[in-house]
């Protein structure tokens, strides 16, 4: 919120002038009243019989200059100047008519002449102060009214000037992450003005931004006795921030009632915004759709109205026509933060990358260093930044197999649309009964093209090359695949892998490959469902082929952290049967029911932690076997040190037929890391 100063002087300071025989009080009256036309009329008349009354001329010069006509004033105070030199009364007003007319500068240079020459003058310290606080220069300025101060202690307008100096220096700091600097100047200003109304928004705000939910609360509370829907509004959005939706749209029903009873017609505006926000962020769409129409025959074209049915559309994913009306509120101003902003999130959302980069930087241009727009820069340049990813495995089963890997990638960005890299795979097995061992290394070169904001190719190639015991040998192994979003809340990837069976050292001993057709299908809704289907077609060079297909239907419980559970199904079959090789059955299903829960890495700040957990029971059935449980533990936790580094470790077990025969039992554990290899992209987004 930017801090507006109130640079009046008080008047009873300012005229000590001798009357004569003209009785002016009626005049001072309707100054000091601030009737700024009624003393422009009055002062008029006295010199039309009083041309040269250097008081009526002063009085008129105030009196135009504090009604809208600060140029002409500023013309009078010059002409006064000429004719009096050094009078005080005079060089004092003259010296606030440069504030009025935001030659601030030039008041700079003449107040600090001025408070040279009267180092006691209350007036003088009070207007260089004010000058010196709109020009930002806050130590300056709250040096100079605390030296008004001393010179009148508990003077009123002195007291009020130093509430709005610390609060630009509050603003400042808030402007520049330097919090604990700002608390403590809003937390003075109450200790002069206890309850202010202004300072109280100002200290709920920052905690808003800081996301202190409790410290928030206890301000909004503070702010209740006096200001019941401002505070209800405010309380509501810390809820949402604190991920507590229902709460926070109680409020903003509760709010949205009191508002009835109020005829501030923008704060009314204000709840009926947040009363809106809150049936989108409890994803009560048709309930939103509905106000929004009504909110749109009300106030037709504003931009309020039409930033909530751009936030609407976003959560619904209808990106095309919520870029719509972000366009209409740009068209009504250029310069709206919603709308430049907003902008910008849908055209990211969109996959339109440098539209998106774009309106963030118009948006900062507008609003400099504007914590949101900043953010959203930085995040994007983090999409586009070279990554190291290391990951480190053992595994061992009860059929005494143990496996030692490591897994290395390298991601480099080259713009915005062309991504390369490489991976390196180590990985040795062993048995501890038969004492057979083995070794394979996957080297693979790789490509990324985003030649469409809702299609991608990727293509990774490499070889694999194997040793153990009774052979070695070298193959060539292939990844290519296409992402696309063929419909909103809609995810298909299909593809090719060619990949060799490396799972124990008997399949590494066996050199089979695998030839991989898939797909993969995601459909999520607005209504919390979502479905996920895979399907495999695998063509073996040991001339056998297996289709599995993979299906999951699920229910989103929580947003954030991320709840959801379902029903998973499988079934596996294979050509031929070759149980002595490995696990190959004609026919084998599996059902299960599951629970996850995860806290995505990419969504937190530093210094956070994020983890991921799922868990499975259910039964399998394979050929005409009888039906066996089934269960399945995986676990990730992991610290987000910085922007640029994290790490997590994670474990698994699962004794689920998919990959062996019956009765097995599978473990691993893990840790991995993730570096950003450099602070920006290597290319210059735009």
């Amino acid at each position: 919120m930017k801090i507006i100063l109130k640079t009046s002087l008080l008047l009873s300071l300012l005229f000590t002038f001798s009357m004569r025989a003209q009785d002016m009080k009626e005049g001072f009256g309707y100054l000091e009243k601030g009737d700024f036309a009624k003393a422009e009329t009055f002062f008029s008349t006295i010199l039309k019989e009083y041309p040269t009354n250097k008081t009526a001329r002063l009085c008129y010069a105030r009196a135009i200059g504090l009604n809208q006509q600060a140029d002409k004033a500023l013309e009078n105070f010059i002409q006064l100047k000429k004719e009096y030199p050094g009078d005080l009364e005079i060089e004092l007003n003259y010296a606030e008519s440069l504030l009025w007319n935001k030659k601030f500068d030039d008041a700079k240079v003449f107040y600090t002449s001025l408070v040279e020459k009267y180092p006691t003058n209350f007036v003088a310290h009070l207007g260089f102060a004010n000058t010196l606080s709109n020009l930002k220069e806050y130590p300056e300025a709250l040096r100079n009214v605390n030296k008004a101060l001393t010179l009148s202690p508990g003077n009123t307008g002195a007291l009020i000037s130093r509430k709005y100096i610390k609060l630009g220096y509050a603003y400042k700091n808030v402007s520049e992450k330097k919090f604990t600097e700002a608390e403590t100047y809003y937390d003075e200003i109450l200790k002069d003005f206890p309850l202010d109304k202004e300072t109280l928004m100002n200290k709920a705000n920052m905690y808003l931004i800081t996301k202190e939910i409790a410290k928030g609360k206890e301000v909004y509370n503070l702010l209740a006795p006096a200001q019941p829907v401002i505070a209800l509004n405010g309380l509501s959005l810390l809820d949402h921030i604190d991920k507590k939706e229902k709460s926070a749209l109680e409020l903003a029903t509760t709010s949205l009632e009191k508002s009835k009873t109020i005829t501030d017609e923008s704060l009314q505006k204000q709840t009926k915004e947040r009363y809106t926000q809150a049936l989108i962020w409890n994803k009560k769409y048709k309930e939103a759709y509905a106000y929004i129409a009504d909110l749109k025959v009300q106030y037709p074209n504003e931009n309020w109205v039409l930033s909530l049915s751009a936030t609407l559309d976003i959560y619904k994913s209808n990106f095309p026509e919520s870029i719509t009306s972000y366009k209409k509120i740009l068209e009504n101003d250029s310069k709206s933060f919603d709308g430049n902003l907003g902008i910008a999130n849908a055209f990211k959302a969109s996959g339109l990358t440098s539209k998106a980069y774009q309106a963030a930087l118009t948006t900062l241009e507008i609003f400099k260093d504007q914590g949101d727009a900043m953010n959203f820069i930085k995040n994007m340049k983090a999409d586009f930044t070279p990554y190291l990813e290391e990951k480190l495995t053992y595994s061992f089963d009860n059929g005494n197999n143990t496996a030692y890997a490591s897994r290395t990638l390298v991601s480099i960005p080259l713009s915005t649309k062309w991504t390369v890299n490489t991976t390196y795979q180590y990985r040795k097995t062993e048995n501890s009964v038969t004492k057979a061992a083995a070794e394979s290394n996957d080297f693979l070169l790789g490509a990324t093209y985003q030649f469409h904001p809702k299609i991608s190719y990727t293509l990774e190639a490499g070889v694999n090359s194997a040793n153990s015991t009774t052979t070695s040998y070298t193959q060539v192994l292939i990844n290519t695949y296409f992402k696309l979003k063929p419909m909103k809340l809609q995810d298909l990837e299909v593809g090719f892998k060619r990949e060799m069976q490396n799972f124990n050292s008997d399949l590494i001993d066996k050199e089979i490959a695998t030839n991989n057709y898939y797909l993969n299908y995601n459909l999520s809704t607005n209504f919390n469902f979502g479905w996920f289907t895979q399907y495999f077609f695998t063509a073996q060079t040991d001339n056998n082929n297996r289709n599995l297909l993979f299906t999951s239907f699920y229910y989103n419980f929580m947003s954030s952290p991320v709840l959801k559970g379902g029903l998973n199904y499988q079934y596996i079959a294979f050509k031929d049967r070759v149980p002595a090789d490995y696990f190959s059955p004609k026919r084998f299903n599996a059902v299960e029911l599951f629970l996850e829960i995860l806290k995505d890495e990419n969504g937190i700040e530093p210094k956070s932690w994020f983890y991921h957990a799922n868990v499975a029971s259910g039964f399998q059935f394979k050929e005409s076997d009888a039906k066996e449980w089934t269960y399945r533990v995986q676990a990730k936790l992991g610290y987000k040190f910085s922007d640029r580094f994290l790490a997590n470790i994670y474990g698994l077990r699962s004794n689920i037929a998919s990959t062996s025969a019956s009765g097995f039992t599978f473990n691993e554990f893990g840790l991995r890391l993730k570096w950003k290899l450099t602070s920006k992209p290597l290319f210059k987004l735009q």
